[in-house]
């Protein structure tokens, strides 16, 4: 527990001054794209699961 908490300690400190407005928004951009790609793969998924596709062609 206390190598988890230094590290939690040393993530807080190196990201504490950044203010770096262009580094800052494309990670936000980044974030939300990758949320937006996993829920298109999970949509697909559950949609090829609820349709019957056969997955045995592999």
């Amino acid at each position: 527990m206390e190598k988890i908490t230094l590290v939690k300690e040393i993530y807080i400190q190196a990201f504490k001054n950044w203010k770096s407005y262009i580094l800052e928004n494309y990670f936000k951009i980044f974030s939300w794209l990758c949320f937006t790609l996993i829920a298109l793969a999970a949509y697909a998924l559950i949609y090829r699961v609820s349709t019957g596709f056969s997955f045995g062609n592999f």
